[in-house]
């Protein structure tokens, strides 16, 4: 059996690949023509590749030095921020730890922080080991580090900042537990949306170059149109480029190009000084045409596919699993909390839910597969081949533990059958974002180790049976 860790639906993962390959598409038919004719890399950045639509979604994790960072960033003699710059640009996802005990900034973290400025959307923030922490203590090195990256991100959207405690110490228990739970999930279900999201990045970017290259295109356009044909030509590239910015603002004017389209004046003056204006190609309006296509219809029809995708799943309330997840919904007790103990008195329906089938029982085939692989001695997996191919799962050591103590539910540090089909049963509700209870509840209880009453009946009956 194979776990579904941080995979999407089929359905999804097709969708997305077809929205890939009709960028690339879409690229190589209409941007590339107009980039190559108006020699948009020699100015800008290189023409795409194959690599740049076929990749998977990558993210780039940053820290502080107490994450072992700065060792890295010493032994390197390159220019290190550039190489995080680059990165950044082609990353889907940038992940900024911080312990909960140390916020101060580091110079290469100051550094790290300009290389990724320009791409604060694709910033999360974890304020990492909260659980180190008590509540008041939280609230302050969250407010704290709040206003340390308002300062360093002036950007008029808030940074999301995750609180949690991704290490591989156990968890603590913490009077913000739940908050820590409802953290991981929320980041964890951000990542899982990767794949959908590094669609609609790549498609964005599409059209954030091919908006760029219309504006280069005509900037490069009319530089030839206004060249001379033999005399002059040094003094007027200068002229030209000394009045590029009345230029900008003409071209705004007569093609409704956005301001916001075009590149940074001054740069694009120093680009143009170590070019051959003769070499320049006449403007060719069929280009432009095909690439206003581009940006008006073929852009429009991609976008159904990616909205089909987003989320629609509501989130569970704090501390429980899904009734979905473990099949509890049944219409005797359609609105009741699957996982709460009746209150002292209710017996609706306790004869009915008495007799209910262990929930895992559906899937145990599959979970005694993994069970026997792992050669079990005396009908039991021990702990350390148990961890083995838990870890294996991916999941937060705090996770695992968790799961271990709800399933290992005679305490002896070791799995039977049913025991290690519940960690399974657990670890798979987990790895799809439902929530894990904190004490086990009865139905999830292995038939083998639930209390027997037939004691209490036999005494029953004996009582009975005495004569007065």
């Amino acid at each position: 059996m194979t776990l579904r860790w941080f995979r999407n639906s089929p359905e999804m993962q097709e969708d997305v690949r077809v929205v890939t390959e009709e960028l690339k598409n879409l690229y190589y038919k209409r941007l590339m023509p107009i980039e190559k004719h108006s020699s948009f890399s020699h100015f800008h950045s290189p023409s795409y590749e194959d690599a740049d639509f076929d990749n998977k979604p990558m993210v780039l994790v940053m820290g502080q030095y107490s994450t072992g960072k700065t060792t890295f960033i010493n032994q390197t003699w390159y220019d290190f921020p550039a190489v995080l710059r680059w990165f950044a640009e082609r990353v889907d996802r940038i992940i900024l730890l911080f312990d909960a005990h140390k916020l101060d900034f580091s110079d290469e973290l100051t550094r790290a922080f300009a290389a990724v400025r320009g791409h604060e959307d694709k910033l999360r923030v974890v304020l990492n080991k909260a659980d180190r922490v008590d509540s008041q203590q939280l609230m302050r090195v969250y407010g704290a580090l709040m206003w340390s990256l308002g300062k360093v991100f002036p950007t008029p959207e808030v940074l999301r900042v995750y609180v949690g405690s991704f290490w591989s110490e156990p968890r603590r228990t913490c009077d913000h537990y739940q908050l820590l739970e409802a953290e991981e999930e929320d980041l964890l279900a951000d990542i899982r949306n990767l794949p959908r999201n590094a669609a609609v990045r790549k498609l964005n970017d599409l059209v954030k170059r091919a908006r760029l290259v219309r504006a280069h295109a005509h900037i490069i356009g009319y530089l030839k149109q206004e060249m001379p044909t033999i005399f002059c030509k040094e003094s007027k590239k200068h002229n030209l480029i000394y009045q590029l910015p009345v230029i900008f603002t003409k071209i705004q004017q007569q093609h409704r190009v956005p301001a916001g389209d075009f590149p940074d004046c001054t740069k694009m003056q120093e680009r143009l000084l170590g070019q051959d204006f003769s070499k320049f190609k006449v403007f060719k309006p069929s280009l432009m045409a095909s690439l206003d296509k581009l940006l008006s219809t073929d852009i429009a029809k991609l976008m159904p596919l990616l909205q089909k995708q987003e989320p629609k799943r509501k989130k569970p309330p704090p501390g429980v699993l899904d009734g979905e997840f473990l099949g509890t919904f049944r219409p005797e007790h359609f609105q009741r909390h699957p996982f709460k103990e009746r209150p002292p008195g209710d017996d609706e329906g306790h004869e009915k839910d008495a007799g209910d089938a262990w929930v895992v029982e559906r899937l145990k085939p599959k979970y005694d597969e993994i069970f026997f692989s792992l050669c079990p001695r005396d009908g039991k997996v021990s702990g350390t081949k148990a961890k083995e191919w838990m870890v294996n799962t991916h999941l937060p050591s705090s996770v695992l533990a968790q799961v271990w103590r709800l399933a290992d539910v005679d305490c002896d540090g070791m799995l039977d059958n049913e025991e290690f089909a519940l960690a399974v049963h657990l670890i798979e509700g987990k790895l799809e974002g439902h929530w894990l209870p904190r004490e086990l509840p009865p139905h999830l209880v292995p038939p083998s180790k639930r209390p027997c009453e037939s004691e209490d009946d036999e005494e029953e009956d004996v009582g009975s049976d005495t004569p007065l």
